[in-house]
């Protein structure tokens, strides 16, 4: 269970990306335009910063088509890989698939579509980079004719987030800083460059390009209009569905659950499958099996060993049946109140129990559905504490700000530390959201907006004095 930290989107400062637009999974939503005229057909560039949420399941980040079947996309395959296309009656233009599958759903994706038609040599035809490189392994390499008009920049629809051509395969991530460029073919560099300290690669928040008649630039900054072309040409976009904003960025990731660790007690001979995740991997939803068949558990998709942390966990069904836990890297499937043989450790709450390796800690009120669970954790003193609507739980004065009271979770060695969830082998069905910091349980935004100590993240209780919200910018700061 190895710690994972999005290789390119630690920040070191300097730069910023406010807000992004998350498309939420099993919503109709998506971004749509006709323009009035045709652009350059031949010659454009197109450049987003996209973060997965869901995988193995057809997405299509853009697309555009004559009203009929002829389109373009970019898409991510079922199996995960990235192709762009553009299809007419008479045939495909160009396929170009990568052998690359991009199935990291804790990092955010830079990808540019640089396209030429005009140039002798095909293979300079189209070109794509991904986070600064260019790609150049393809399962599938076909490139267009020379001249060939392809189908964007057309006085026809153009979708963002969706297939419009048989209003299908919704996107299911976050987007950030979306390009058009009519009529110049750019490099990812005119986007992006390397943190010359970190060695990461970063956006660059105000390119120098021309966008031409029909380029935007949409930064999703307005979240009253999420539409709004900030290239200055006034090509605003419909928005169709409840896309929103989140404070999940290229400039700063936030924890989520994590897709790839979604498993079941491994010492038992059957279960009953592996918790689902939706809203943009915030909302764990346990497996309806057998009693005492699974304990199907997730974790968090960024871990931390030292520093003071803060999240909320929302019970929104069955409450008797999940437990919300520190887990130790190291663990590997068995109940979240065990030692197993890996010699990972847990520290959980359920239903009114504090439990360290399956001892019972203390007692407490029983929270009730739609009460939010406060956790704060501080991995400097290894201690732990929990609270109910704000107000935290246990014998005696709790105060994490003060560090008075919590639970000792004193595990041997110096491990990363994860959040995790657990159906608790209950033969209900229990759901529970997490905010760590995106400002959202599932689809409703928090009612107040309480930021960290360092200004990230919205929650809705205040975190405790010097705690912080499980972000990437403050793991480099804190953790």
């Amino acid at each position: 269970m190895p710690l994972i930290i999005p290789t390119n989107s630690i920040s070191a400062g300097g730069y910023d990306v406010a807000n992004s637009l998350r498309f939420d999974d099993g919503s109709s939503d998506y971004l749509n335009k006709t323009f009035a005229s045709s652009g350059n057909r031949k010659t454009f560039t197109i450049s987003t910063w996209f973060k997965r949420s869901g995988i193995g399941t057809q997405q299509e980040i853009i697309s555009s088509h004559n009203g009929g079947n002829d389109e373009i996309a970019l898409r991510l395959n079922s199996t995960n890989e990235l192709r762009f296309y553009n299809y007419q009656t008479s045939g495909t233009n160009f396929n170009l698939q990568t052998n690359q599958v991009l199935r990291d759903t804790s990092a955010w994706y830079h990808v540019v579509l640089a396209v030429d038609t005009t140039q002798a040599t095909s293979s300079n035809r189209i070109k794509i980079y991904l986070n600064g490189e260019q790609i150049t392994s393809f399962s599938s390499e076909t490139y267009p004719n020379q001249n060939i008009d392809l189908n964007w920049n057309m006085n026809n629809l153009h979708f963002i987030g969706l297939r419009g051509a048989f209003t299908a395969d919704y996107f299911d991530g976050s987007l950030a800083h979306f390009h058009n460029i009519d009529g110049t073919a750019y490099a990812a560099s005119d986007f992006g460059e390397t943190d010359s300290t970190t060695g990461q690669w970063k956006p660059k928040t105000s390119p120098s390009v021309t966008y031409g008649t029909n380029g935007f630039f949409l930064k999703f900054a307005n979240s009253g209009s999420m539409g709004t072309d900030s290239s200055g040409n006034g090509n605003n976009f419909t928005v169709s569905g409840t896309l929103t904003q989140t404070q999940d960025t290229p400039a700063n990731v936030f924890a989520t659950w994590n897709p790839l660790h979604r498993n079941r007690a491994i010492y038992l001979s059957e279960g009953p499958g592996q918790v689902s995740l939706t809203n943009l991997n915030t909302t764990a939803t346990g497996p309806n099996g057998t009693a005492g068949a699974g304990y199907s558990h997730t974790i968090s998709t960024l871990g931390f060993t030292q520093g003071k942390w803060y999240a909320e966990f929302k019970l929104i069904s069955e409450l008797n049946a999940m437990l919300i836990a520190l887990v130790k890297e190291g663990w590997d499937g068995g109940t979240f109140g065990t030692i197993n043989s890996a010699g990972g450790s847990t520290f959980s709450f359920s239903n009114g129990k504090i439990e360290v390796n399956s001892t019972t800690e203390a007692t407490v009120s029983s929270p009730s559905l739609n009460d939010i669970i406060n956790v704060a954790v501080d991995a400097d003193n290894q201690k732990i504490w929990y609270g109910v609507n704000g107000t935290w739980q246990g014998s005696g004065t709790q105060n994490p700000s003060t560090g008075d009271g919590g639970y000792d979770y004193s595990f041997v060695g110096d491990s990363v530390m994860f959040f995790g969830f657990s159906d608790g082998g209950a033969t209900l069905q229990p759901v529970m959201s997490a905010n760590f910091g995106n400002g959202y349980f599932g689809t409703t935004a928090v009612s107040s907006a309480n930021s960290d100590d360092a200004g990230f993240g919205l929650f809705e209780y205040a975190p405790p004095t010097g705690y912080y919200s499980l972000c990437t910018k403050n793991i480099n700061t804190y953790g």
